[in-house]
């Protein structure tokens, strides 16, 4: 029996003072999820600002990753663009390095597009990927592509590429839809991005996350990913998390971890969260986690 995904880190992509990535960054932090229960890491998905990472820098970074004793086994590869050949590059450079997954969201410029759209885009960045199609996981979060990925899309992908389409993170915060999906399609990988449904979904037979919180807590974010283990105090702090921009506050909040002001760093067109709003979310995290584990 194939060993169940668990808990993957969505790991948030440090830059230095240039706007570079900071290589030795994304590996310590790497590192520390991976020795604190995440199973692997996924590289450049949203958490990681991967709409605003290139091929070359994916290169570099994934290269790198593997010269510091991280397998491929353990890097999902997140992959966020609208040009089939784009997600086609992307992906097939990982796949031939050995990752574990790629996570493909669907194109987002265009909206209100149909399923059979989306079912010939997907179509043809497998086709594009050639031998080295496989292991891909679906990714819905419409909040950021407005482009949702129904659960009868799915299952057109999984039957017309079965060796490929392997699984879905469902982000999309939609109970019911997550819900509908851990029943239709019990047959895939199904994870949860939203930690708020994340132990529910796990009861249900959710097979692990794809978590930026893994980044501040992993160890409680894998017993609810991988037990099903309910955490007021996670799905509390991620109901405080998401009133401000997403991806700022998850970097303050390393910032703030880490004491090391780098973290707050992101890419335009992203902004830096404003040290008010840091210190305001900072005060909930830790009357939350630290104050416990002091």
């Amino acid at each position: 029996m194939k060993e169940s995904f668990g808990l993957s880190a969505a790991l948030a992509t440090p830059f230095d003072a240039d706007g570079e990535i900071a290589i030795p960054g994304v590996i310590e932090q790497a590192k520390h999820c991976l020795s604190s229960g995440c199973k692997s890491i996924t590289l450049f998905g949203t958490t990681g600002e991967g709409a605003s990472i290139g091929m070359q820098e994916r290169r570099q970074v994934f290269a790198a990753v593997l010269n510091a004793d991280i397998t491929p086994a353990q890097i999902v590869m997140g992959v966020l663009v609208d040009a089939a050949e784009d997600a086609a590059a992307q992906a097939g450079h990982a796949l031939a390095q050995g990752a574990r997954n790629i996570l493909l969201a669907p194109p987002s410029y265009f909206k209100n597009v149909s399923d059979d759209g989306l079912f010939k885009w997907f179509a043809a960045v497998f086709t594009m990927l050639g031998t080295h199609a496989r292991d891909v996981i679906l990714y819905n979060i419409p909040s950021v592509t407005m482009v949702p990925l129904s659960i009868s899309l799915i299952g057109r992908l999984r039957t017309a590429f079965p060796e490929v389409v392997v699984g879905v993170k469902d982000s999309s915060g939609d109970w019911p839809y997550t819900e509908e999906l851990l029943k239709t399609h019990g047959d895939l990988i199904i994870l949860i991005g939203d930690e708020r449904h994340l132990a529910r979904g796990a009861r249900l037979g959710g097979q692990g996350a794809i978590s930026g919180m893994a980044n501040l807590l992993p160890r409680e974010v894998q017993a609810m990913a991988e037990k099903g283990v309910d955490n007021a105090d996670v799905e509390r702090f991620v109901e405080q998390l998401v009133t401000y921009p997403v991806i700022p506050s998850i970097k303050a909040m390393l910032a703030n971890l880490t004491e090391n002001d780098s973290w707050l760093a992101v890419r335009p067109p992203l902004v830096p969260m404003n040290r008010q709003d840091s210190d305001t979310l900072f005060a909930a995290f830790s009357a939350s986690f630290r104050a416990k584990a002091a």
